[in-house]
């Protein structure tokens, strides 16, 4: 075969998106906090609840390697995953490989649970407070608060050790997984052992998983 290899979807431009945007509100919101700019702190994590409670609704609606089920089902396969890592037996996954799984669900744990704690914090004056901590007692915002501030370590450890990850991929496997992450495809020759499964968008899930999360995010920003 001549020229370029055809190459298929892997990753939907939502799961893109979502995922570099992520990159950039993540040191935005911790520069934020640092700085004392709560209004944009406020703003930028309302952002992130907005693509967090997306990426929820997309697990489990969305494309075939953005839902949930096959990433659980995935996690068995763990062992002889990595004995074939050992054995430098590697081939690429189409989808999220098991370790890959394990990496995605600790940090959107990680995520969700920093959202949820900024949404409810009270700061130690009370005046900058998450938009729901009216719901709450101040000693209850204010655990919610120091929640959020140990459980941003633990988060930016999480991304710490994903980005170890890639790195060891890239320069010790040889393989490539930011490539694939900007443009969404990859070669259809790493895949010729593997069924591949149906992988496309479905517009009207799309168009609901978009207004259920921007929904959201209006309700809990206008909340009170």
């Amino acid at each position: 075969m001549t020229g370029n290899p055809a190459r298929i979807l892997v990753w939907d431009w939502a799961i893109r998106l979502v995922h570099w945007l992520m990159v950039i509100l993540v040191p935005l919101l911790w520069w934020t906090a640092e700085e004392g700019h709560m209004e944009w702190h406020k703003g930028f994590g309302l952002t992130m609840f907005g693509m967090v409670l997306f990426r929820l609704i997309w697990g489990c609606i969305g494309t075939w390697t953005a839902r949930f089920i096959p990433m659980v089902q995935r996690i068995g396969s763990l062992p002889s995953y990595l004995a074939k890592l050992r054995a430098q037996g590697y081939h690429p996954t189409f989808g999220h490989s098991p370790l890959a799984v394990l990496s995605v669900f600790a940090l959107l744990l990680a995520l969700t649970v920093q959202i949820t704690t900024g949404l409810f914090s009270v700061d130690v004056d009370g005046l900058e407070s998450g938009p729901l901590s009216v719901l709450v007692s101040f000693e209850t915002g204010r655990q919610f608060a120091e929640i959020h501030e140990f459980n941003f370590n633990l988060l930016a450890a999480l991304i710490g050790l994903h980005i170890t990850a890639i790195a060891i991929y890239r320069f010790v496997l040889k393989e490539k997984l930011v490539r694939p992450m900007l443009s969404g495809r990859r070669p259809s020759s790493d895949f010729t052992n593997e069924q591949l499964p149906e992988n496309r968008i479905r517009p009207i899930r799309m168009i609901a998983a978009i207004f259920i999360a921007l929904a959201c995010t209006l309700a809990v920003a206008n909340f009170g």
